[in-house]
């Protein structure tokens, strides 16, 4: 039944944001400090080399004592939630690196409530559980609650930009906790304010507007969900069976984590999908003539007035690297091109090695430059 209480724990759910300066801790308390700490066991690649100082924060007050510690003595800081998003360099990170794990789940009528350190694919499955529509079909995505406005996390035909009403965030600059509207989050495809200026916020909660549909999902908008589900496109499904079929799909191409695959050691889609002037489409249309022959069809999707936005899997795939391009310890996916994965004793050398040649590969072929979607940590590509 929609609107089941959900237990929660952790942090100030349902409290009014405080409008002035959270009050300066000189210490950390008890939170957990580790120094030399290894940060690659925290991100779904398990590469990087170690932090100089690794702190765990499993309060709201705990993050913001941490990031104005940081802050105040002028300490480099980098914020870790699931590590689903992150490509850390071999050297480390030279400064403080911040474990958020916040834990509270709220549900009241539709609204949702998240700390900023809860498993997304967990609070995805209660939300199913409670009746509630909206974001079912981002079952499987690994991460943190906390970082789904960061990057306005989407796949099959759903964006959290959607669903999100507010975002509670510590306002470094302004040294205050602050609560963003959908609007003033300023979403696009997978990109939000909060990725545009980086070193500016810190998520701490996250609240959502879902929608009570009597146990269906929202419309089904992505082609490939509606037939694996049976349906058309804009037909409702059991909620259920919505997520079930997103699982599946997503296992299918090795992107839910399974430690023993090292098909899922990775960030996911490495690249995101460009999104193209009509002029720039014209001449990748082009080049896919010239490549492919005369008939050739890129796939095409309307992106706003004058942008197109095409497939960087298919991109990849035409340029000749397939699934499983590679011979070294890190290699593109048996399972799906855009996802680039560590073998089992791979560098982050060696990763941005195979993305760098996919890059120049498909910008020889196509004339269109690939753009890496998990961010870096002392590295580039």
């Amino acid at each position: 039944m929609a609107g089941r209480p959900l237990p929660f724990a952790g942090g100030p759910f349902g409290r009014p944001c405080p409008s002035g300066r959270a009050e300066r801790s000189r210490s950390l308390g008890p939170v957990q400090v580790l120094h030399d700490a290894p940060l690659a066991p925290l991100t779904t690649f398990r590469l990087g080399g170690p932090a100089t100082r690794l702190v765990t924060a499993v309060t709201d007050a705990d993050v913001i004592a941490a990031v104005r510690e940081a802050d105040d003595s002028g300490t480099p800081l980098l914020v870790i939630g699931g590590g689903s998003n992150l490509v850390i360099g071999d050297k480390g990170f030279d400064g403080t690196a911040l474990r958020i794990a916040t834990r509270g789940v709220e549900l009241r009528g539709t609204t949702l409530e998240l700390a900023a350190g809860e498993v997304w694919t967990d609070a995805v499955a209660r939300t199913v559980e409670a009746g509630l529509a909206g974001i079912e079909c981002l079952a499987g995505i690994p991460g943190s609650a906390g970082a789904t406005p960061i990057q306005n996390v989407g796949a099959y035909g759903q964006e959290v930009s959607s669903t999100i009403t507010e975002v509670i965030a510590y306002d470094r600059r302004a040294g205050e906790t602050v609560t963003l509207t959908n609007e003033e989050c300023a979403f696009s495809y997978r990109h939000s304010r909060f990725k545009a200026d980086p070193e500016r916020y810190v998520v701490l909660r996250v609240r959502f507007e879902l929608e009570d549909a009597a146990g269906l999902s929202a419309p089904v908008k992505y082609a490939e969900a509606a037939r694996a589900l049976g349906v058309g496109p804009g037909d409702r499904v059991p909620l259920a069976d919505a997520r079930a079929t997103v699982l599946k799909l997503r296992a299918g191409k090795g992107m839910v984590l399974d430690p023993e695959d090292h098909d899922t050691w990775s960030a996911g889609s490495f690249f995101t999908n460009p999104i193209l002037t009509d002029e720039q489409f014209a001449a990748f249309h082009a080049r896919v003539r010239e490549r492919l022959g005369d008939g050739a069809e890129p796939p095409a999707y309307p992106a706003g007035e004058g942008r197109t936005k095409t497939s960087a899997a298919w991109l990849i795939d035409k340029a000749g690297f397939t699934k499983g391009y590679g011979n070294g310890p890190a290699r593109i996916s048996t399972k799906h091109t855009l996802a680039l994965t560590n073998r089992g004793e791979a560098t982050t050398e060696d990763l941005l090695a195979l993305a760098r040649e996919v890059v120049a590969g498909v910008r020889a072929a196509f004339g269109v430059t690939l753009v890496n979607e998990p961010v870096t940590v002392g590295v580039s590509l």
